[in-house]
């Protein structure tokens, strides 16, 4: 295989990724539609074995293209007179990572993460008072819709964003704003949940609370 065989193949490679990555965000919208309109729950399961294979796959490409990335930058750093089979190479190492595979691999892919942890909140908003020990209606209701307030503007959130590190969830603009303007001042965001020991809450942090959304819409919607 020539270098210029090898370059095209990986963007090929990368172009599959962007595939996967999309099919997660349908799956992980099937699965919240799923709950939402409550359906069986061996159909929510099945979107998460659907996402597990997801998961899978692009752990599976990471491996192909960083072996590939390796064995040019080797053949590049070391200039033989021979050149090597890239292909073997290349295949050696490929092996030697997917040997080293594990579950927890999968808690770096990030996509793979944001689901499980939707899929619980959204459990949590549509099932979380079907316990055998209903806490009285009224209290449920207020309760849930304190979750809806945002504690920066203290009112309704239309784009919730959950931060990642503490789990709480703030009006998307008006956090944003506000690490802005912290940032400028070059001091640190302490999360404004009341009671939140957290205090340097990131943009990076910051996820679209899509469970959350759903339920104030639903609301909204009565």
């Amino acid at each position: 295989i020539s270098f210029n065989a090898i370059d095209s193949a990986l963007s090929s490679l990368k172009n599959c990724q962007s595939y996967i990555n999309s099919g997660m965000d349908v799956a992980t919208q099937v699965a919240l539609d799923l709950v939402e309109s409550f359906n069986d729950e061996e159909d929510v399961n099945n979107m998460e074995k659907v996402m597990l294979e997801y998961a899978t796959m692009d752990r599976e490409l990471n491996h192909y293209i960083k072996a590939f990335e390796e064995t040019i930058n080797q053949v590049k750093r070391e200039k033989p007179e021979d050149l090597p089979n890239l292909e073997n190479l290349a295949q050696e190492k490929f092996l030697e990572m997917e040997s080293k595979n594990s579950d927890s691999d999968f808690e770096r892919n990030e996509k793979y993460m944001y689901f499980k942890d939707q899929l619980k909140e959204m459990k949590k908003q549509y099932h979380g008072n079907d316990t055998i020990e209903q806490i009285d209606e009224d209290i449920a209701v207020t309760r849930s819709q304190m979750n809806f307030i945002c504690p920066i503007t203290q009112m309704t959130m239309k784009r919730p964003v959950r931060n990642k590190v503490c789990g709480h969830s703030y009006e998307e603009d008006a956090i944003l704003e506000m690490i802005q303007t912290q940032k400028q001042k070059k001091k640190k965001v302490r999360c404004p949940k009341m009671g939140c020991s957290h205090v340097d809450v990131k943009g990076s942090d910051l996820v679209p609370d899509e469970a959350l959304k759903r339920v104030i819409d639903s609301q909204n919607k009565q």
